[in-house]
């Protein structure tokens, strides 16, 4: 077989125009943060240079913060709790049921829809008795009105009611995600094993969960990175409301540089959501790159 060899300038020039706004859109943007987190500045009149003095009031003197920072990981950690599941319903579906795509395509649906049409569609459904709310609604027709809620409203279990709807808005992802990586394990491989006695159950332990190691290990990063940065369903929902009970970090981001007007601040917020996000794809990766050498 011939391979096509293509010359070095000539990759350069079709990746270079890509990489350039690649670098423009992220990189940065991510500069101009960390710049712009040194100065205390409302976005009108002149910077002046603080130093490290945004994060220091970030660390020690912003009562919004850590808490914001708390709810922020268990939203990354409530992210991938359905993954697990999701592998385990793939499985199932290669399996058991002969057109599984059509099933993955439309539990896919909420991931294609927007966040403002899935966030109004899940404030209808928390609201109220009074106001029509299936979830209240259903309760009281049970005789459990001593259950019923205000959802979004009530500071202890606001940001509860919000991880639910992220963990059915992205289900459907993680599942296409799992059942296309279960898909693409060869048949030989399970045909082999059954010859030696390894069925069912028995071969997805030795057979499909060392092999899926690496898709998982994409959902796993794609759902905890990507709650770090949750920002558009917590502000449709709730805005960090009620009094911050559902503030997460990109919301204090949001409110400190655009409601507040402390643009320097908000950059400090920016620029430490940026090393969190790094710091734990870099340990997320570790971990399953020894997962990888040893199930390898």
């Amino acid at each position: 077989m011939k391979v096509l060899k293509v010359p070095a300038r000539t990759i350069a020039v079709f990746v270079l125009p890509c990489l350039l706004l690649y670098v423009c859109l992220v990189f940065v943007p991510i500069l101009v943060s960390i710049y712009t987190g040194l100065f205390k500045w409302d976005g009108l009149t002149a910077m002046h240079f603080v130093g490290f003095g945004n994060f220091k009031e970030m660390f020690t003197n912003d009562p919004v913060f850590w808490p914001s920072v708390r709810r922020t990981l268990l939203y990354a950690v409530a992210s991938m709790i359905e993954i697990p599941f999701c592998l385990g319903m793939a499985i199932l579906l290669n399996r058991f049921v002969k057109k599984g795509n059509t099933l993955v395509s439309i539990y896919f649906t909420p991931v294609i829809l927007s966040v403002v049409i899935l966030g109004q569609l899940w404030k209808t459904i928390y609201n109220p008795t009074s106001m029509g709310g299936m979830i209240n609604g259903i309760l009281t027709s049970l005789g459990l009105e001593s259950w019923t809620h205000n959802w979004l409203t009530e500071p202890n279990i606001a940001m509860f009611a919000i991880y639910i709807v992220s963990l059915w808005q992205y289900f459907g992802y993680h599942l296409l995600i799992q059942f296309t990586g279960v898909q693409n394990i060869p048949d030989e491989l399970y045909e082999a094993a059954k010859i030696d006695g390894a069925d069912g159950f028995k071969a997805d332990r030795y057979i499909t969960l060392p092999l899926i190691v690496p898709i998982f290990k994409i959902s796993i990063v794609l759902a905890f990175i990507g709650s770090l940065q949750a920002f558009d369903l917590v502000m449709v929902m709730t805005a960090g409301g009620p009094a911050h009970a559902t503030d997460v970090i990109s919301t204090h981001m949001y409110n400190s540089s655009f409601m507040s007007f402390k643009y320097g601040y908000g950059s400090a917020i920016a620029t430490f959501l940026v090393v969190v996000c790094l710091a734990f794809t870099g340990v997320i990766n570790g971990i399953f790159n020894k997962l990888e050498k040893k199930f390898g």
